[in-house]
């Protein structure tokens, strides 16, 4: 059974998950999926931290606000991925 997770009036981000997971599962061809979570988390949090740090003209206090997190926390993960 599905949940249906709706995020601002709609769970786009959801389905292209989703979708995104049925390519990578029949990109696999019957080989053992490895590290799923890792992978998913890794690119999604990526993109997020860039498209943020894009929206608030680099200002990353601001792009923390709107993240929610700690700006020490964010300076972190923007290092993390070599965003900064």
């Amino acid at each position: 059974m599905k949940k249906n997770i709706r995020l601002n009036g709609s769970n786009e981000i959801g389905r292209s998950v989703e979708r995104s997971l049925d390519d990578y599962f029949k990109r696999l061809d019957g080989e053992p999926p490895h590290g799923v979570y890792d992978m998913v988390i890794t690119q999604v949090e990526r993109v997020l931290l860039s498209s943020m740090l894009e929206r608030s003209n680099g200002n990353q206090t601001h792009a923390a606000d709107m993240l929610g997190l700690n700006r020490n926390t964010l300076r972190a993960k923007l290092a993390k991925y070599k965003l900064i």
